[in-house]
């Protein structure tokens, strides 16, 4: 246990390293949050011009959902992605060689050695917005719903990663999945409200095809009070059920693996 966490120490560093050679990618990241904060305060203050809730979401509520959705957006950029991308990058120029021969489990060192820093920009203004929109809410945030909150979004990001690794490995058998990649990205900004508010095929396809709601919705839900523990208990369930299929489907997609070599 403690080597998969040295190993991810070692990589942030040298992500780190690497990132802070280019120093002017921090100013344009920081102008990307403030122009997608910006944004998405100017969309909610329109709707809340005309109605006071949105399908039982008050303001605040609705501003603390944009905020965790800022902030595992910012996880997902700065630790999910990038390793992903050069996953697939390896896969399909032949250079996976290199992975395969270190004396490490083959997924923890393709999930954790691409570290890009300036993308956690977004976990600050995610956590900065998180604090002002629990600041607003009704009901003061009491220990058991804080708790609540750090293991809905811990599991949210596990079934994030399950979810990348998943798709990522489709590229063992089909070498360019780039689309599929850019599509995550636009269906990921349906998280920016409740999946409640939306039909009951596109809240359940959310849900359990592509686990946004468990990212973002249910960690927001803990907030705001209204978690139950059975939802809880599914997204803990669901989040061993993801985790272990995308570890077997890897192994599964290792085997098609050539490599330059070949």
């Amino acid at each position: 246990m403690l080597r998969p966490l040295r190993l991810t120490w070692l990589f942030f560093r040298i992500g780190a390293l690497n990132d802070l050679q280019y120093r002017a990618n921090f100013w344009l990241q920081i102008l990307q949050s403030a122009i997608q904060l910006g944004t998405g305060l100017a969309v909610l203050g329109l709707i809340f011009s005309q109605t006071p809730a949105l399908n039982g979401w008050t303001q605040p509520e609705l501003l603390a959902v944009m905020a965790v959705h800022i902030l595992m957006g910012g996880v997902i950029g700065a630790l999910i992605q990038p390793s992903m991308d050069r996953l697939r990058q390896d896969i399909r120029e032949g250079t996976f060689d290199f992975v395969l021969t270190k004396p490490e489990d083959v997924q923890v060192v393709s999930s954790i050695r691409e570290i890009r820093i300036w993308q956690a920009v977004d976990v600050v203004v995610g956590l900065v917005v998180l604090g002002f929109a629990v600041s607003q809410l009704e009901r003061a945030l009491g220990p058991l719903e804080a708790l609540a909150f750090a293991i809905a979004l811990v599991l949210g990001g596990l079934m994030i990663y399950s979810f990348w690794l998943i798709v990522t490995t489709v590229a063992f058998w089909i070498v360019r999945i780039d689309e599929i990649a850019e599509l995550f990205q636009g269906l990921y900004q349906s998280g920016r409200w409740p999946v409640t508010i939306y039909p009951e095929w596109l809240r359940t396809s959310l849900t359990f095809l592509i686990p946004i709601a468990f990212a973002v919705t249910v960690p927001a839900q803990a907030l705001t009070g209204r978690l139950t523990l059975d939802t809880l208990a599914l997204a803990g369930g669901f989040a061993i059920v993801v985790l272990v299929l995308s570890r077997a489907f890897f192994r599964i997609g290792l085997r098609r693996y050539s490599g330059a070599s070949s």
